[in-house]
């Protein structure tokens, strides 16, 4: 049986990041419950040539890699900062060099991050028409963890765990769990 690919990206443009850690705690649940392999990356592994990308084949080859896995992932897991109420620029960059056949019916768990209870409404009204866009399967439950919810840059919050494991549990109804490892349902 071939191991399952969960991809997680994250739209942060700085390091340390608490949201690439949020995108990694998720992804990382959701590839145990599956028994698949996480592979986590931020919009800085995509490199310098994403920028001034105007399509695909701009990229590099590290840039194409990251890509290939996002676009081949039997789950995704997308999430960014919250800037001014949306996603960041570059993330939003990078989905605009997709196909938009790429994501169809692709699982997708969305996330966010952001300073405060203000912006949480950032997975309702900005990644979910985005990933809508793409014909992806975005799962019912959607996770917003704020400033308030890490210590440290690690995830704190038993309610936004609880939430997060809300949607592993979604998604690995989805691709199939090969084995139960005490998550919640």
């Amino acid at each position: 049986m071939t191991k399952k690919l969960v991809v997680g990206i994250s739209g942060n443009l700085t390091r340390p990041s608490k949201t690439k850690a949020f995108i990694a705690h998720i992804a990382g649940e959701v590839a145990e419950r599956v028994g698949g392999t996480p592979a986590v990356f931020d919009i800085e592994d995509l490199g310098p040539s994403l920028p001034a990308a105007r399509r695909l084949g701009d990229l590099d080859q590290t840039a194409r890699g990251i890509i290939a896995q996002l676009s081949g992932a039997d789950v995704l897991v997308a999430g960014s900062p919250t800037f001014k109420g949306s996603y960041t620029g570059l993330f939003k960059h990078l989905f605009d060099l997709l196909d938009p056949a790429s994501l169809r019916g692709k699982p997708v768990i969305l996330a966010a991050t952001g300073g405060g209870e203000r912006h949480s409404l950032i997975v309702e009204h900005q990644l979910r028409p985005l990933f809508g866009f793409f014909e992806a399967l975005t799962m019912p439950t959607a996770i917003y963890a704020s400033d308030k919810d890490f210590a440290d840059g690690v995830l704190v919050s038993e309610a936004i765990r609880g939430r997060a494991r809300q949607a592993v549990t979604e998604v690995s109804r989805l691709v199939g769990a090969s084995r139960s490892v005490g998550l919640a349902a």
